[in-house]
């Protein structure tokens, strides 16, 4: 009956709101169901980020990526006790003449210049609360184990063959590239230099024996594995775009570099002439931190979802499947692409002066508000645009007013005297929408906010899921605004605790907003970890009762006991999330017209 009635209260969405409110009926929702389901398919979660060049410091670009990865494990993680098996890795990339030039120019050795930049990276990491279960360089032994294996594996399986490689080189890029790949460039003094098309870095030609890869023969088994796995690169464009790449010629990869030329990188087992090539070796750090090649990394490949920049596509999506393929092992799950951070419409550059210090950012916009930031507004399929006015008045709006609001509201002593969690009245808020009575004090849009919440989890799953963890947060602030309405339309501060009439109401409005809350607070946990644990230990929430395996919404409304009813709220931990002042937090200004 209940089903019927809300189908009638919401019947103007149709069919398509029916999957959704199968969950508002006699059992309350939780993600319980869900977890078991996924859990018994995919046993083991492994996350990655790229690892990061160490040429320089780090920039937001390479902070977002891994909030990314950090957001995706911890709401993995937080499905259950089940899905504890959940690993995460991110590092630093510490070989190729990119390194080697840049040190050369600093007048460091690279080694040293390593040390440096990869402290860098794992301060800013451990400041911004990235969560990973593995901080991988590039130069530590165990990789050049996993890297000197997997190349034996190619090898005896007549993958590789030397030969002499005559083509364009970027050096920035590590990259090699065909003709229809370059383009000339006008310099400052109107002379010509050839330049990469995609990225407008420098190239050079280079002729020399290296080591080749049979890239060719991997054309139609990357055609099959991308086709016969649609969500295999997301989002959506970025796996087209990988199949547009396939319908033209796959040409043999040189996979290592002179050594007289190149040194600083690992050797190519029993030839000391020969340096493999950077993207080769980096690639297999995905490998290493899993210990390969001892058989324990089996129990968690290809059960890998790589985080990356789309710069890096065709080496995630043509040149490492090939080579796991040529290895004899399966591709990756998954490869979530995101696209870059501008600011102020311009690309970063040291040039312009407008890169963005990430750890600058941190302390003025604190570490939850920024992480908050990049992942509310970072659009995986888009460039986004990073200004100090964006930041400010979203954190403001979404963080200070909206959420630190609506806590603040139902847990002042004026309203909440006692500082509980108020008992849920069911005659003043009852299941069954539309009935009238003295006690019936619930409105239509009272049902339509319990149906948005009920449903919110799962809602917020299936964002994550197909990585949209900005549409994720959309989906929770959209709901913080619906609950400050519930209690702006029924404005508690205006009802009394002494009237018999108005008390059960009372507590059963703030009993629904803190539930509400609760919610919220469990669901932000991924992305805002601080924050979400100061609400829900507002709420006197214990930390075994913040996965989303237990998160029941509103259990009373469903006739069920709710264990945090007549429960003392915890101690007061002032204001969740204290405004900004613009005029104190400008680091880039947006350009005025």
């Amino acid at each position: 009956m209940l089903r019927k009635s809300v189908l009638r209260l919401l019947g103007r969405t149709g069919a398509s709101r029916l999957s959704l409110l199968e969950d508002f009926g006699p059992r309350y929702y939780s993600l319980g169901s869900l977890s078991a389901r996924d859990d018994a398919r995919d046993a083991r979660a492994y996350f990655t980020t790229p690892i990061f060049y160490v040429n320089a410091a780090p920039h937001i670009g390479h902070l977002y990526s891994a909030l990314l990865a950090d957001a995706l494990s911890r709401h993995r993680r937080l499905r259950g006790p089940s899905t504890a098996a959940t690993r995460f890795s991110t590092g630093t990339d510490e070989h190729g003449l990119k390194i080697q030039q840049a040190a050369a120019t600093a007048g460091l050795a690279p080694t040293e210049l390593c040390d440096r930049v990869s402290k860098h990276f794992q301060q800013l990491f451990q400041e911004a609360g990235i969560s990973c279960t593995d901080f991988i360089r590039t130069t530590e032994a165990r990789h050049r184990v996993a890297v000197q294996h997997f190349w034996g594996v190619l090898k005896s399986r007549g993958l590789l063959y030397k030969g002499v490689y005559e083509g364009w080189y970027c050096a920035s890029d590590e990259c090699f590239l065909p003709e229809a790949k370059v383009t000339r460039q006008l310099g400052p003094l109107g002379d010509s230099f050839p330049v990469s098309l995609e990225s407008g870095h420098p190239v050079s030609w280079t002729k020399e024996e290296n080591y080749i890869f049979r890239l060719s023969q991997f054309r139609e088994p990357l055609q099959r594995w991308l086709r016969g796995n649609p969500q295999a690169i997301t989002p959506e464009p970025f796996h087209h775009v990988v199949l547009q790449w396939l319908d033209e010629e796959l040409p043999d990869l040189s996979v290592s570099r002179r050594s007289s030329h190149l040194h600083w990188g690992i050797p190519v087992p029993g030839d000391d002439s020969q340096t493999i090539y950077v993207w080769l070796d980096a690639l297999v750090n995905y490998l290493t931190v899993i210990g390969y090649p001892n058989a324990e990394f089996k129990s968690w490949w290809p059960a890998t979802s790589h985080i990356i920049g789309k710069d890096i596509l065709k080496f995630h999506a043509i040149y490492w499947p090939a080579f796991l393929l040529g290895a004899g092992m399966s591709p990756p799950q998954r490869i979530y692409v995101h696209s870059h951070w501008t600011v102020c419409g311009q690309k970063m550059s040291k040039s312009l002066g407008n890169v963005v210090d990430p750890r600058t950012c941190l302390n003025r916009y604190t570490v939850d508000g920024f992480r908050y930031f990049l992942l509310r507004q970072g659009v995986p399929n888009w460039d986004c645009d990073y200004y100090d006015e964006k930041v400010v008045k979203l954190l403001n709006s979404e963080l200070a007013d909206a959420l630190g609001g609506l806590l603040n509201r139902c847990t002042a002593k004026r309203i909440n005297p006692s500082e509980t969690y108020p008992a849920f009245c069911t005659t003043c808020f009852p299941s069954e929408p539309g009935l009238v009575g003295p006690s019936v004090r619930a409105q239509a849009e009272d049902y339509a906010l319990v149906s948005s919440v009920a449903t919110l989890p799962k809602q917020v799953a299936d964002h994550y899921d197909n990585f949209q963890i900005y549409k994720a947060l959309e989906a929770v602030s959209s709901c913080v605004r619906q609950t400050n309405g519930f209690v702006q339309r029924h404005a508690p501060w205006k009802l009394n605790w002494e009237s018999p009439v108005d008390a059960p109401w009372l507590g059963t409005v703030l009993h629904v907003a803190l539930e509400c809350l609760r919610v919220f607070g469990t669901l932000l946990q991924p992305v805002t970890p601080s924050l979400a644990d100061k609400l829900l230990s507002r709420l006197g929430v214990s930390a075994s009762e913040r996965n989303l395996g237990e998160l029941y919404f509103l259990p009373r409304f469903y006739g069920h006991p709710c264990p945090f009813e007549g429960r003392r709220l915890g101690p007061e931990t002032g204001l969740l999330f204290p405004r900004l002042d613009p005029s104190r937090t400008w680091l880039v200004k947006a350009h005025r017209t």
